[in-house]
């Protein structure tokens, strides 16, 4: 967010949704292309590279590193300097709102001969550090954090890398994939065999995108079901051709506007549908909504469709609590959908809301309890009584929804402003621009036609 000034936006009631859309590349792929392309030998291009402030930050981090970074038309070119080639940056890295950057470039200096300090906004300092710190601290890295008065690690945090790092094999202790991809970047560049065991399974791009850089990295279950992913140090990635689909996360904000308006009927080209990101749309169906996956295919390992999604009357389901790693950054629009249903929707194993960008548990209860929506906030989720698609109010004719500078927080209130009876205000548009440029802009098309 380059202005310090809040942007208010309000968002109104609308017809019918309509037209065939895209939204912006996958936010999580597009931090991983640019890292294991700086850390390849020679040049890699990408298309589809979402230019959301968050993946800038981790360009400018890449670049201050050594690697040469350009983009030319719609086409991103990297010049990696191979794995343990990254350069001492000048300057503190300072990245903004950016959590996947921050603990990804954790993990990528860890076993480098080299130390950086990392720094970011008001609302990125205030996130916890610590379940990185643990494991990249027994590869060998010496990492000192700001220590908060409830004992967190906060940035600002400086990382001295260590070189030759120690192979370890590290439980997850919680479902995290930025805890999972720092390892595994630490890993690149650590003698012998790093090992994670994840007892349950997040996100999988970092092993994806790894293997097709050429990286001796494998995936094994075991007896219990945990997933065992062994990678072997002192990597040589090579550089590859890369076209970043769409991001369900992303899409996860029209799909919802268009099963909540009457008569909607919208086509999304171009989204990931890899498994383990795509719990939304399995419980948005579960609850009734008509959303279909068209001209199924693979992209760069990635599976890719065009969704096709009609206006549908849901209902409330209970949301079992093992959904929540393929779709954590998705329940603050879940919860405007159910919102919007028929009945009670139920959620649970939420803690990790409560430490995003904000505490997106209560500020999605506070906002919805200003729109009229009747609720429960317990410790890991939300209980929610929907109205059964009767337009939202609340005790004020235009609500103003405080955003608390979280980008999800603010997009999910836009949707629901579409089924109020006289719409609502967010008081800030801007952190939309980390993830979702043009957001609003895609809004007004749907509506307009």
């Amino acid at each position: 967010m380059t202005s310090t000034t809040p942007q208010p936006a309000t968002f109104k009631p609308s017809g019918p949704l309509g037209g065939k859309i895209s939204v912006p590349g996958d936010k999580s792929i597009s931090h991983r292309a640019l890292i294991f392309s700086a850390l390849a030998v020679g040049k890699s291009r990408i298309t589809g590279l979402l230019e959301g402030e968050d993946v800038l930050a981790t360009a400018d981090a890449l670049r201050s590193m050594g690697a040469k970074i350009e983009k030319k038309d719609d086409v991103w070119t990297v010049h990696g300097v191979g794995v343990g080639g990254l350069m001492q940056p000048a300057n503190a890295i300072e990245l903004g709102n950016s959590g996947t950057s921050t603990r990804l470039l954790m993990g990528l200096i860890a076993s480098h001969p080299i130390s950086a300090t990392f720094t970011g906004d008001a609302s990125l300092s205030k996130r916890p550090m610590g379940r990185v710190i643990e494991p990249l601290s027994q590869m060998g890295a010496d990492i000192t954090a700001r220590e908060t008065a409830d004992q967190q690690s906060c940035l600002p945090l400086t990382v001295r890398g260590l070189c030759p790092a120690i192979p370890i094999e590290y439980r997850l202790p919680v479902a995290s994939a930025q805890v999972k991809s720092a390892i595994l970047l630490a890993g690149l560049n650590t003698p012998g065999i790093t090992r994670i065991i994840e007892p349950v399974m997040t996100r999988d791009h970092s092993e994806t995108m790894l293997k097709g850089f050429g990286a001796d990295i494998s995936v094994e279950t075991d007896t219990d079901g945990s997933r065992i992913i062994s990678l072997t140090g002192e990597a040589e990635l090579q550089p590859q051709k890369i076209k970043v689909p769409g991001d369900p996360s992303s899409a996860a904000f029209p799909v919802v506007a268009a099963l909540i308006v009457p008569g909607s009927d919208i086509i999304i080209e171009n989204v990931g549908i890899n498994p383990t990101r795509a719990g939304l749309f399995e419980v948005l169906q579960n609850m009734g909504g008509d959303i279909s996956f068209k001209k199924k295919r693979v992209v760069g390992g990635e599976p890719v469709a065009d969704l096709h999604v009609k206006h549908s009357q849901l209902s409330g389901i209970d949301v079992p609590a093992d959904v929540a790693p393929s779709m954590i950054d998705e329940f603050p629009i879940l919860f405007v959908a159910a919102a919007a249903a028929n009945g009670e929707t139920t959620t649970c194993g939420l803690h990790e809301l409560r430490v995003k960008e904000s505490d997106r548990l209560s500020q999605m209860a506070k906002g919805l309890s200003d729109l009229g929506v009747e609720l429960t906030e317990k410790d890991d989720g939300l209980v929610i009584q929907g109205s059964g698609g009767k337009l939202l109010s609340g005790g004020r004719a235009k609500p103003v929804i405080e955003t608390a500078l979280d980008h999800r927080i603010a997009m999910s209130f836009a949707i629901a402003g579409l089924m109020t009876k006289s719409g609502l205000s967010i008081d800030d548009i801007r952190p939309v621009e980390t993830s979702f440029p043009g957001f609003d802009a895609l809004v007004k098309s749907l509506t307009d036609s």
